[in-house]
């Protein structure tokens, strides 16, 4: 197996590979969140704003499934990076085909007790009242379509550890653009509704798989055979324990939906759930470049690490920081600047009474909940960077706490206390403190592991 294409992250200046694995990185998670981003828009204006609140109902169940598939990668990729560091393309290989294997037989597992307790999971996450049908249609569709979908994340987060990010770039545009293009045909020319959306998602997961699939015959480095399929009980241990933590961490984003809706409900009714609906389409989407950067640092630390060349990795520390913190600082500007502008794109013209007040009651509150959320956006870089360094290190411990801090130590238990004293405000302003706090505990984490562990050594020839 060449090395050619991973050897240069050892090599390289690390402005220029953060560069190169971040831009790549961060064009795919933009077009995938502005695909999530428009996908809402459509389902808004062609469908309704409670269309908008039944597709945020579905998100954290079908996603969990998928995010397995992402677990399996990142935990994976973690070990393989370093295994191409220490020069060991026959690990790298058992690493890849243990993935597959596990990913495949999670995921359908998972998917067929998702569509076997359809009704009961749709309710518990908030699918109440006018939201339950629209919510229920659309959910059937899509989890079918979710194992396919967890492979071909898998497979992304492979070929962006064997330092390949443009082919990674190319399999997360494909679905967004064909997802797109399938909206319109099917829901505004064909009139299928929720049906319709459920489709297009579906399909466009399986034109992303099929192009991760090309890729992994004709132009990887990891040239998979069937022996390397078999479980491994070692490699799947080093798998679960730093895989575990991105499944965790989803885990964990699945419960503040689902206790987020229910609050919505509760406190305001079905128009609330279509708000909150906005703001996660916007947490999805305007963060993509500080999560490009994340992504990019994820291989870059991982394979200096193995080769231990300690002082690239603080460099790729700070520098990382650095770069997602100044657009961390503008990204709160937009917000600032254009809150109200940002929640009408959500909003159709109202085709009833009904929808109308509906429409009013959101636009009146969606901008305040915008300015309130993101209000710690430039300083979550740390909070990020840092959980992301210990996963790529192989330190699974640090990884899982640091991956929980912000939504289960902090999001969550003050989403179970501010609402009951301060209402809807007490929702909105539980995401920067729990943003400050997660903060505040990495950056002690990560300075103490820089200073005890990060002693830097010379570069190998």
């Amino acid at each position: 197996m060449s090395k050619k294409h991973s050897k240069k992250l050892g090599t390289e200046p690390i402005a220029k590979l953060l560069i190169q694995q971040a831009v790549p990185a961060s064009i795919g998670i933009l077009v995938m969140s502005l695909n999530i981003l428009v996908d809402s828009i459509f389902v808004g204006n062609w469908i309704g704003p409670l269309a908008i609140a039944a597709v945020n109902v579905v998100m954290p169940i079908s996603f969990f499934i998928a995010a397995i598939g992402m677990a399996i990668g990142i935990g994976g990729s973690s070990v393989l990076s370093r295994a191409l560091g220490n020069n060991n393309p026959k690990k790298a290989l058992l690493v890849f085909g243990n993935q597959t294997a596990l990913t495949l037989l999670i995921t359908a597992v998972f998917a067929f007790l998702g569509l076997y307790f359809t009704d009961t999971l749709v309710d518990s996450f908030g699918g109440k009242g006018a939201i339950f049908d629209l919510a229920k249609e659309y959910y059937i569709v899509v989890l079918y379509g979710v194992p396919i979908l967890a492979l071909a994340m898998m497979g992304n987060t492979v070929i962006r550890a064997e330092g390949k990010p443009k082919f990674a770039m190319t399999a997360m545009i494909i679905p967004s653009a064909t997802n797109l293009i399938l909206d319109y045909v099917l829901i505004h020319v064909f009139d299928l509704g929720m049906m319709g959306a459920g489709l297009a998602s579906t399909t466009s997961y399986i034109f992303c798989c099929s192009y991760i699939l090309y890729f992994f015959a004709f132009k990887s480095e990891l040239r998979l055979r069937w022996q390397h399929l078999s479980f491994d009980l070692g490699i799947l241990k080093e798998i679960g324990a730093l895989g575990s933590i991105t499944l965790v961490r989803q885990g964990v984003i699945s419960i503040v939906y689902l206790i987020l809706n229910n609050i919505m409900v509760d406190l305001e009714g079905e128009w609330a759930v279509a708000c909150y609906a906005i703001v996660s389409r916007l947490l999805m989407f305007a963060l993509f470049p500080i999560t490009g950067i994340t992504q990019g640092f994820l291989p870059i630390a991982g394979y200096n690490y193995g080769a231990q060349y300690y002082d690239r990795v603080r460099e790729v520390i700070n520098k990382s920081i650095l770069y997602a913190s100044v657009i961390g600082i503008f990204i709160l500007g937009i917000l600032y600047l254009f809150p109200v502008f940002i929640a009408e794109l959500f909003l159709g013209n109202p085709d009833s009474e009904a929808q109308k007040i509906i429409n009013q009651k959101v636009l009146l509150e969606a901008p305040k909940a915008i300015r309130y959320v993101f209000m710690a956006s430039p300083i979550i870089a740390i909070q990020l960077i840092g959980s992301a360094y210990f996963q790529a290190i192989g330190k699974a411990v640090p990884a899982f706490l640091l991956s929980l801090c912000k939504q289960g130590f902090f999001l969550i238990p003050l989403l179970l206390i501010l609402p009951k004293h301060y209402g809807v405000l007490g929702v909105w302003v539980s995401f920067p403190i729990s943003d400050l706090l997660a903060t505040l505990v990495t950056a002690l984490f990560l300075n103490r592991e820089v200073k005890t562990h990060l002693i830097p050594k010379t570069l190998k020839t």
